[in-house]
């Protein structure tokens, strides 16, 4: 098995801002393995508030490359030689694709999942008030929102937002910018205004404040539940865990978080790095099993990869093809 690491960076149709962040391009590193006739292929994006680059990813990969082309038939776990993070997702992807290839049987199949089409959220950036309501507008075919707001005006840029699309299933993602008597005051606003849900309304690390508060909208946890070895602390004070194949390592994991929150009654969201449909092919398979699905990233991109994923006018994402992942 040969294994190619390659960095790959695309720019955004437009500059798009969140709290205390913003996305110009997407930096992207791909993995292809290439056994006989067979290539599997992966992309991670990586996690920027956990501080990977582009650069550290390919690093990382490097580090593991000549371990990995010794190994004749390596399992798709790779948790033993990397952490949780942007490269492991690249790896772990491209092993499950390689299988899929070589076996012949689709990992949706092996798993005993659907090839569902998959309703998207139109994600809006932080702007002013005007600006996001006018963003909301003239996104009006797609049913679903997810609007980023930070401690500036939420109620009031989420008021222009419904008033121009009474229609939409709206919710919302703070990125860690509220503190606990912020969240107790926007909460029943955004009850009011029929929010199906609060993305990480807290500081990762300052969730203990959660345990004894009773929500009147369902919390998502995102930046506070990486992997399965914080689901445990995540599912005690949310009732949404948001599975991102780039924060938990890949597939393999992601498929562990499922595990654990359906044992555990809990809502499971999709999400993404804004990376191409390479990226959002496995997100798909994973997106099945959620109620929340997160994958427009190649919706924000100039360009994508070959045989992208189908996306209607409507926000509807097909399975991958074949040809593309899995």
């Amino acid at each position: 098995m040969k294994m190619y690491i390659q960095k790959v960076s695309i720019p955004l149709r437009h500059s798009f801002s969140i709290t205390g962040y913003r996305f110009d391009e997407t930096k992207t590193v791909r993995v292809s393995l290439q056994d006989g006739q067979f290539c599997g292929r992966g992309e991670g994006v990586g996690v920027y508030y956990m501080q990977e680059t582009q650069d550290s990813m390919y690093e990382q990969l490097c580090a593991v490359q000549q371990e990995l082309e010794g190994i004749i038939n390596p399992e798709p776990s790779v948790s033993e030689i990397l952490p949780p993070g942007g490269a492991r997702n690249a790896l772990d992807c491209a092993l499950w694709d390689l299988q899929a290839k070589k076996s012949g049987i689709s990992l949706y199949d092996r798993f005993g999942l659907m090839r569902n089409p998959l309703t998207t959220v139109f994600t809006i950036g932080i702007n002013n008030k005007a600006v996001m309501a006018d963003a909301a507008r003239q996104c009006a075919q797609y049913p679903t929102l997810k609007v980023k707001l930070d401690s500036v005006e939420p109620i009031e840029r989420l008021e222009a937002i419904r008033k121009v699309r009474p229609d939409a299933s709206i919710i919302i993602d703070a990125n860690q910018a509220w503190t606990l008597d912020e969240l107790k005051e926007y909460a029943p606003a955004c009850k009011k205004l029929d929010i199906a849900m609060i993305e990480q309304p807290l500081a990762r690390g300052q969730d203990e404040q959660l345990v004894e508060y009773q929500s009147p909208v369902p919390l998502g946890a995102d930046e506070s539940c990486l992997h399965d070895g914080e689901y445990t602390y995540a599912a005690a004070r949310y009732q949404v865990i948001n599975i991102k194949l780039d924060k938990c390592g890949g597939l393999t994991t992601a498929l562990k978080l499922i595990e654990m929150s359906k044992a555990d009654g809990k809502q499971l969201m999709v999400g993404n790095m804004i990376g191409t449909s390479l990226s959002m092919a496995p997100a798909h398979l994973i997106g099945q099993a959620c109620s929340f699905i997160d994958l427009d990233g190649p919706l924000h991109l100039a360009q994508d990869v070959m045989h992208p994923m189908h996306y209607s006018p409507q926000g509807m994402v097909s399975a991958p093809s074949q040809a593309l992942w899995g």
